[in-house]
């Protein structure tokens, strides 16, 4: 019995564009956390040129955004997410945590068929 080397990456596609992935959930669980968009890539290990391209492209993508920043302020700016930005996370990781069980039964078996 081989270890799986499986992995299952969802992609919402709007368009041309990738409006939320694994990655881009990833990011919003991070500014979720860190409330700041430079902490989340540092986090993530991403530039935060990219981190903020990334959100702009989630933000252009729904109906409203899912991130807001507010700047100033005597300690600074913040980050948060929406209400819509954690609906959309809350239903995309329910999504992922389907799929997995879904595929689980599958992925033995195509684990047995990879090279080693």
């Amino acid at each position: 019995m081989k270890p799986s080397n499986i992995a299952i990456r969802l992609r919402l596609l709007h368009g041309e564009h990738i409006a939320l992935g694994n990655g881009k959930a990833d990011l919003l669980d991070a500014i979720a956390v860190t409330g700041s968009i430079s902490q989340a890539a540092k986090q993530l290990g991403m530039s935060y040129r990219r981190a903020w391209l990334l959100v702009d492209t989630m933000n252009q993508c729904f109906v409203t955004p899912l991130v807001i920043t507010q700047t100033g302020g005597s300690h600074g700016g913040g980050t948060q997410l929406t209400e819509l930005g954690v609906q959309v996370l809350q239903v995309f990781r329910q999504m992922q945590q389907a799929a997995l069980q879904a595929t689980a039964p599958f992925e033995q078996q195509l684990a047995e068929w990879l090279v080693d």
